[in-house]
């Protein structure tokens, strides 16, 4: 029944709130039978995306309930992740499907149904504001940056250049249109397409840095197979970053735990000490540890 669903949700935490944010987490499998969904909210759009086909007749019957609970709701829309390609479908409201959204007083584009990712991973809100609370006058190398979230966050906090490296021009291109969207002086921030395992020496040429942010794909054909390429870019970091800089090596693959960075960082970089691990916000919630999004900060250590 739809009102399942609705009654995991704490719509009290969005009122007076103009900021993006995940509102339900079934892909943690911490909810029986809503294991196939999840709830984002983007104002003023609610997207939920599925994972298998719904029930005939619920996903209006959500749309009806969240209208109910969310009045600044606009629209209503599905994304199925269970289809080819992942197409979106207005369920209810209007059809807003190019528009901007807010996380930590930061904005981004979103684009819904050109893509099967909207052009901003929510899970990593938490690692974006540990990246603004730090890089105050830094120079960061953004490895796999896509459409560039971090490095948006990270000079809207001060940081004094940015390099973004990515294997895909056309999310470079987005990336770009995010720092023109904050109005930020585009001569702090540097964009290169590069498959960092056949350049490595343009990303030395940049260097040393500050801080090296690592959100690698866990898999990308032809490109990018995690549990082969980790370890490769791990023994790098040494060549990159400077003495005391500090990095941020990010893991998305639900079947790998944060042991296996754990190892690859202790066999590959010895030079470096464990700072912290970053969690995501409380609201997505794992059945099992190690699951989810991991996010651990490294600082290099070498005198």
């Amino acid at each position: 029944m739809p009102s399942n669903l609705i009654e995991h949700i704490d719509f009290s935490s969005i009122t007076n709130s103009d900021e993006c944010r995940r509102l339900f987490h079934g892909r943690g499998h911490a909810y029986e039978g809503l294991e196939h969904v999840n709830v984002d909210w983007l104002p003023p759009v609610v997207l939920i995306t599925l994972y298998q086909e719904p029930e005939e007749g619920w996903l209006q019957g959500v749309a009806e309930l969240i209208e109910k609970k969310l009045p600044e709701c606009q629209s209503v829309q599905a994304q199925y992740r269970c289809r080819p390609l992942a197409p979106f479908e207005i369920i209810s409201g209007k059809e807003i499907t190019d528009f901007q959204v807010i996380e930590h007083g930061v904005k981004y584009h979103v684009q819904l149904g050109r893509s099967q990712n909207i052009g901003i991973f929510l899970d990593m809100s938490n690692g974006r504001k540990w990246v603004m609370d730090n890089a105050k006058d830094k120079k960061i190398l953004n490895l796999f940056s896509f459409t560039c979230p971090f490095s948006v966050a990270a000079l809207a906090a001060g940081a004094s250049h940015v390099f973004n490296v990515d294997n895909n021009s056309g999310v470079l291109t987005r990336g770009r249109e995010n720092h023109r969207l904050n109005n930020i002086d585009m001569r702090s921030v540097s964009f290169d397409k590069i498959d960092i395992f056949k350049s490595f020496g343009r990303l030395k040429k940049h260097g040393p840095y500050d801080m090296l942010i690592c959100d690698p794909p866990s898999f990308q054909q032809g490109s990018v197979d995690i549990r082969r390429d980790y370890p490769k870019i791990v023994r790098r970091i040494p060549q990159l970053l400077k003495p005391g800089g500090q990095a941020m090596l990010c893991l998305n693959s639900p079947e790998l735990s944060e042991n296996f960075l754990y190892d690859i960082v202790a066999s590959e970089w010895p030079e470096c000490e464990f700072v912290e691990a970053i969690k995501p916000p409380p609201v997505f919630k794992e059945s099992s540890q190690g699951k989810g999004l991991k996010v651990l900060v490294y600082r290099y250590a070498q005198n």
